[in-house]
């Protein structure tokens, strides 16, 4: 149900090819969730200006079922910071994450709902 989605002007052939499985589990760690619920998808090649400059920058949004507040936001940015930062070469200071904690009833799962699974 976790979903780190990342778009990026880095071009697709900078992005490691397992970034992808390293990053699941970093953000299944800092959510407390399950891996084998959490996606993370990458859009490089975005046609991207961050402060008038085309340099690496990123823009990301992190959706989840709980998990996501005040403080542990703030967690939640200096794990997936330091992680696009070291694998993607974002400086910290050229991306953005918005955070999104959904209902259990807006996120649909095996032809149903979160929160027809587990209320």
């Amino acid at each position: 149900m976790p979903h780190f989605r990342i778009e990026t002007n880095v071009p697709k052939g900078k992005i490691p090819q397992d970034f992808l499985t390293k990053a699941v589990p970093v953000l299944a760690r800092a959510l407390g969730k399950p891996e084998q619920y959490c996606v993370v998808s990458i859009i490089p090649d975005v046609p991207m200006s961050f402060g008038g400059s085309t340099d690496p920058c990123a823009i990301a949004n992190l959706m989840s079922i709980g998990s996501l507040g005040v403080e542990q936001n703030k967690k939640h940015a200096k794990v997936l910071f330091e992680l696009v930062e070291k694998e993607l070469g974002v400086p910290q200071d050229r991306m953005y994450i918005t955070f999104q904690d959904e209902p259990t009833g807006n996120v649909g799962f095996k032809g149903t709902t979160f929160h027809s699974l587990f209320g």
